[in-house]
């Protein structure tokens, strides 16, 4: 059965949002993109970030790590058709994630209850392993 949607859409930067993390608009931001994928429900944002986003010796600033969790839990609303805040974000740091490797952050929704949100995410290196894993509580303020 095909409904004709696709399954993965990709979630570029917009030239006129100004957000840090995954706007367009922000000469100085990260300007992430991300994918969402309606079958799974889950969004995926793969990076290969820098040096500019450590924190010291070759090792990312743990509130980019903190970012990038947000950010990717944050697009989950989208599935629901709503704009929605940060309320709560809590950050496990496993492992140290080299700056210049390649990642993988993937988010899902745990539930939903009335206008709020709960998510958790994983980033990942390219063998696998869980280097951070983030739990967050996003709540409604309006629809997409």
């Amino acid at each position: 059965m095909d409904s004709g949607a696709p399954t993965l859409e990709t979630i570029e930067p917009k030239p006129d949002n100004p957000c840090f993390g995954c706007g367009g608009g922000n000469p100085r931001g990260m300007q992430l993109a991300f994918a969402l994928d309606h079958v799974r429900r889950r969004v995926v944002g793969r990076f290969q970030l820098g040096p500019e986003y450590q924190g010291s010796q070759g090792i990312l600033h743990g509130g980019i790590i903190a970012l990038i969790l947000d950010e990717a839990m944050g697009k989950l609303a989208r599935f629901r058709k709503v704009r929605a805040v940060t309320a709560e974000l809590q950050v496990e740091y496993l492992r140290p994630i080299p700056a210049h490797e390649p990642i993988e952050v993937e988010a899902e929704e745990v539930e939903q209850a009335g206008r709020n949100l709960h998510c958790r995410a994983e980033i990942r290196d390219a063998q696998q392993r869980v280097l951070a894993r983030g739990r967050a509580r996003f709540v409604a303020i309006g629809e997409r």
